[in-house]
């Protein structure tokens, strides 16, 4: 007979990206009030055994993830792997992205004050962006926003747990 519990794991265990609940109900046939209770106690089995993995809710689903205390570690690992990591311009304009989405191109250029062509198709090849419509203005310039990928890559559930930017401007005095 299969464990709901286990069953849960495997699924998120095997599938490398964020699982949204509905998913593991049509995966699973069981009930979503089960699927979380089920994940409450994983998440509760890793902390008490002081595991080296979390389950973490994140994009609108369930991800298992190494604990951050490790990531220097899991680095060392994956080191070879030459993935390359995003410029400070880039990241500049993804954070702009994600405070005033869903924003143009020619908007985000009036906030930085340079061309962002480049930047953008960066975002765009790395997922975090995604067109999210046309603005209604002369010439119908495409709206950027976030991306799934953008939540994912920064371990949010939603972007309302993006910093209060009043915050950051503050410290920044």
């Amino acid at each position: 007979m299969v464990k709901e519990k286990a069953l849960i794991e495997a699924i998120l265990f095997a599938a490398g990206d964020p699982v949204s609940l509905n998913k593991l109900k049509s995966i699973t046939g069981i009930k979503e009030n089960n699927i979380k209770d089920n994940i409450k106690e994983l998440q509760e089995d890793y902390i008490k055994r002081d595991a080296g993995i979390e389950l973490r809710e994140v994009a609108g689903g369930y991800l298992m993830a190494t604990c951050s205390i490790y990531a220097p570690y899991i680095n060392k690992l994956f080191a070879d792997r030459t993935r390359q990591g995003l410029s400070q311009a880039a990241l500049e304009t993804l954070a702009i992205i994600a405070y005033k989405q869903p924003i143009t191109r020619l908007e985000i250029e009036a906030i930085r004050g340079v061309k962002i062509d480049r930047i953008l198709d960066k975002l765009k090849e790395n997922k975090l962006i995604i067109e999210v419509g046309r603005k209604d203005a002369i010439g119908r310039p495409i709206l950027y926003g976030t991306s799934r990928e953008f939540l994912k890559r920064f371990g949010l559930k939603s972007l309302s747990e993006l910093p209060p930017l009043e915050e950051y401007l503050k410290n920044e005095e």
